[in-house]
């Protein structure tokens, strides 16, 4: 018997800062990698679920050429307020591994996100290192709790993969 709360999601996102430049991200999906990978990598279904819709922040537009070397472009707005977020891809392994860079500042952080897929069932982890303590903390407050946010989206591309079936 599945002793959850009513409501409550299958898999937990943890959020865990492993050190003064390190935050890591983990998830178990109810699908297989190949899914999981595409959702990461497909602008369209990007769209969908990048981006926590409970505080209004809406993905307007994407560009990902995913690709080691391809460069990617994601444009958010949140009220009047728009960002972008860019850089490009170190590495792509496709629904294995990706690996890009975030350079909208100086202090921005690289990213590594693996797929490991176990009985239809894929493990995410997603890994930021950032150059330094303080780029690590602004990031953090800047988002205002990455450990609310994340749980969100990461529900959010839970809920499209349910939709996509396997």
């Amino acid at each position: 018997m599945d002793a959850r709360k009513e409501g409550e999601p299958k898999h937990r996102t943890t959020v865990e800062r492993k050190s003064d430049r390190e935050m890591v991200i983990t998830r178990t999906f109810n699908a297989p990698a190949r899914m999981v990978f595409e959702a990461w990598t497909q602008p369209a279904l990007l769209k969908q679920w990048w981006a926590p819709k409970s505080v209004g922040v809406i993905l307007t537009h994407c560009e990902a050429d995913v690709r080691t070397g391809g460069k990617y472009r994601f444009e958010f707005a949140f009220g009047e307020k728009t960002m972008a977020f860019f850089g490009k891809y170190l590495e792509v392994i496709p629904n294995a591994r990706l690996v890009w860079t975030n350079e909208e500042s100086d202090e921005a952080s690289v990213t590594t996100v693996t797929f490991e897929e176990k009985d239809s069932e894929t493990l995410l982890v997603m890994h930021e290192l950032y150059p330094s303590k303080e780029a690590l903390d602004e990031s953090i407050a800047r988002m205002e709790g990455t450990e609310g946010g994340m749980p969100e989206t990461f529900g959010q591309l839970d809920e499209l993969l349910a939709t996509l079936g396997v």
